[in-house]
């Protein structure tokens, strides 16, 4: 993959009043949202949501590292039942269909977007989908975390940032953990969310990419 420039739009945080008014839309089309300040306060605001002993599938995300997220859920403390670590224990080759289901059907949910628009679409890429079914419908809740650079003023904008701010860090971190390129397979845009099911919380700094 030839290396891409990183346009700085991409980058910039919002101003208040944008993000302001991104929330608003947000909250327009069914979202929840809560605005906290860093990494260490996403992570409390994640994981006082949860109620203990529910499954929560904790889908590769660097914004769920940065945070602490991934490991607070899935260190074996016993406090959540975490379907990744459930998820692998088991054999691809013979338990598929069960490490889907295991996936896909949790009771939260955790990942990040790579845009939210303006007007209040979150817009997520994937390689291989495996995360995407369970945000748009599997799981009972979903909570996505996201640093407030992902902001972007459209959707035509939404998807210029894929390709060309997300994809190439993303194929550069996955060469160095899996050996090989990645791509954008899939693009899931939730428009419109029943109330109470999709939870955003934006972090006034950036977190991810």
């Amino acid at each position: 993959m030839s290396t891409t420039a990183i346009p700085d739009r991409f980058t910039t945080l919002p101003d208040a009043a944008a993000l302001g008014a991104t929330v608003v839309a947000l909250e327009e089309h069914g979202f929840s949202v809560e605005v906290v300040g860093d990494l260490d306060a996403a992570r409390q605001a994640v994981l006082a949501r949860i109620p203990a002993g529910s499954s929560v599938m904790t889908n590769t995300s660097v914004t769920l590292d940065q945070t602490g997220i991934a490991d607070a859920i899935n260190d074996g403390a016993g406090r959540w039942e975490s379907a990744r670590t459930k998820m692998f224990a088991l054999d691809f080759a013979t338990q598929a269909h069960q490490m889907k289901a295991i996936g896909g059907q949790p009771d939260y949910a955790l990942g990040s977007v790579h845009a939210i628009t303006a007007d209040g679409t979150l817009v997520i890429a994937s390689a291989s989908g495996s995360q995407l079914a369970s945000y748009a419908w599997g799981a009972a809740n979903v909570i996505f975390v996201a640093g407030a650079q992902k902001l972007v003023p459209t959707l035509a904008a939404a998807h210029e940032r894929i390709y060309t701010h997300s994809l190439p860090l993303e194929d550069a971190r996955a060469q160095a953990a899996y050996g090989q390129h990645s791509q954008v397979g899939k693009i899931l845009e939730i428009h419109q969310e029943l109330p109470g099911r999709i939870h955003v919380v934006l972090i006034r700094q950036q977190a991810g990419y």
